[in-house]
């Protein structure tokens, strides 16, 4: 919630530190280099391909589109600043449209990383690829949903000698249509959305304090220390999330998963990374786009009250609007 959490303090400082996930070609290898290790280059030049599939560069912090086939409009806009907490931007997101099965879909992401922008950078490549990869995803999306983080998670942590130590919260939306919305999240990234000028939460704030009988059933415990917010095992400030391998235990990739039926009533949603919700409550952040057509105009709007309000920590913005 707005004001519980440190700017950028998502994970307390420890010495590792995440192997870089620069996106330029792997060197070739030297003569002198064993099988082995050429192996081992390889198979890390596939995942760094992977997971920079389409890049949060400093170009890329801001853009819209909108449908185009189907016969309930709507659009979408977003807007990414990155923060002053001393580390490089690691907030990655998805805004792209994509036509299957005869269907129109609009995909949305926010991934909130922390120890490095491997996670997040290889979510944003492959997460809605593994949704869409679903075979039952047509008839049960909440399903599909499930079953594609738990799966995409799982490589991560097979992966994490090249994808690092880090972890990533996530907030995804999956656009029908113009007629249904699929909302998933693990961690503090947040979905709210404007029903006739009333803002309502559709995703959950996976926060220790509320998850701490099922994280000490794990084997883990919570520290709640003067002046901090609440932790895993005194370290992480979500109780959900991708990665983090050396958690894992006492973590949960499983999302919360909300079905929205698009009518009249529904005129925006918001998708943003916690550096908006430190700094804002839910009804403050859907007054502010309400008199902003553009969702690229309200998404910029939003990220400058952000840091107008001190916010440090990085900045992710996305509004889809149907009204």
């Amino acid at each position: 919630m707005p004001g519980r959490r440190c700017a950028g303090d998502d994970f307390m400082d420890k010495p590792q530190q995440a192997p870089s996930a620069a996106c330029s070609s792997s060197s070739s290898p030297s003569s002198s280099s064993s099988t082995t290790t050429r192996r081992r280059n390889e198979l890390f030049s596939m995942i760094k391909a992977a997971a920079c599939l389409i890049s949060s560069s400093a170009e890329d912090t801001a853009g819209k589109g909108r449908s185009k086939k189907s016969s309930n409009k709507w659009a979408h806009g977003y807007h990414l600043v990155k923060g002053q907490s001393g580390h490089d931007m690691e907030d990655y997101h998805v805004a792209e449209h994509r036509y299957e099965r005869g269907h129109e879909l609009g995909l949305y992401a926010i991934f909130d990383g922390h120890l490095g922008d491997s996670v997040p950078s290889y979510l944003k490549g492959n997460l809605f690829t593994n949704i869409l990869k679903e075979p039952i995803f047509w008839r049960d999306p909440e399903a599909a949903i499930r079953n594609a983080y738990q799966s995409t998670d799982q490589f991560i942590l097979e992966n994490a000698a090249r994808l690092g130590p880090g972890g990533s919260t996530a907030v995804t939306a999956i656009v029908i249509d113009g007629r249904d919305l699929w909302i998933a999240n693990v961690g503090d990234s947040r979905a709210v959305v404007c029903k006739q000028g009333a803002a309502q939460q559709l995703s959950v704030d996976h926060e220790p304090d509320m998850e701490r009988k099922r994280i000490e059933k794990q084997g883990g415990f919570v520290t709640i220390l003067p002046g901090d917010v609440p932790r895993v095992n005194g370290q992480l400030a979500v109780a959900r999330a991708f990665g983090d391998q050396s958690l894992k235990a006492h973590l949960s990739s499983e999302p919360d998963v909300k079905h929205v039926p698009l009518d009249r009533t529904t005129e925006f949603v918001i998708l943003a990374s916690d550096g908006l919700w430190k700094v804002m409550k839910n009804q403050e952040a859907v007054d502010i786009v309400k008199s902003v057509k553009d969702p690229r105009a309200a998404a910029k709007r939003l990220t400058t009250e952000a840091l107008a309000r001190k916010s440090k920590d990085d900045i992710s913005c996305i509004v889809i609007r149907f009204r």
